[in-house]
């Protein structure tokens, strides 16, 4: 039975698509950051991701057509208990990713879509992701969604002890 475009929640066996996707896009920062992705490798092990899959405060977000075509893995954070922050629930894209041979037939503009339309309809204030700086097309197509920094990783690669 052929599978309709929809987007829905992960399942346990969505699992070998999720990883295969995983791989890909570890892959691309791989590439471009050796230093610190191992390429080939994946964030998570099986039983990682079925713990994930079955955390209400972990959402994985599939876009299904005839498999698992992208993926938005996202955290729920309540910042409640903080001196210093005002009170709120962020949703936390943790990551994105889009089948490689699927780029640029707007998925991943689906999948946000989708992932925004979540956050607004359970009272989130905000939804915040991370951005390699060594990824400008992942940084164009989150600009284009309309997210703005807010704030700056930086860092200082200290070689050979120097």
């Amino acid at each position: 039975m052929k599978e309709s475009n929809i987007i829905r929640r992960a399942e346990i066996s969505d699992i070998d698509d999720i990883n295969r996707l995983l791989y890909q896009v570890n892959n691309v920062h791989a590439e471009k950051r050796p230093d610190i992705f191992i390429k080939n490798q994946k964030k998570y092990n099986d039983e990682e991701l079925k713990k994930i899959i079955n955390d209400d405060n972990s959402p994985i977000f599939v876009y299904c057509q005839e498999g698992v075509k992208g993926y938005a893995f996202c955290v729920a954070e309540n910042y409640t208990e903080n001196n210093n922050i005002a009170p709120r629930k962020t949703l936390y894209i943790d990551d994105i990713c889009v089948d490689e041979k699927y780029r640029g037939s707007h998925i991943g503009s689906k999948i946000y879509e989708y992932v925004y339309n979540y956050a607004k309809a359970h009272g989130f204030y905000n939804i915040t992701l991370n951005v390699w700086q060594c990824n400008p097309q992942a940084r164009k197509f989150y600009e284009k969604l309309g997210f703005l920094p807010y704030k700056t990783a930086m860092e200082q690669i200290i070689k050979d002890g120097e």
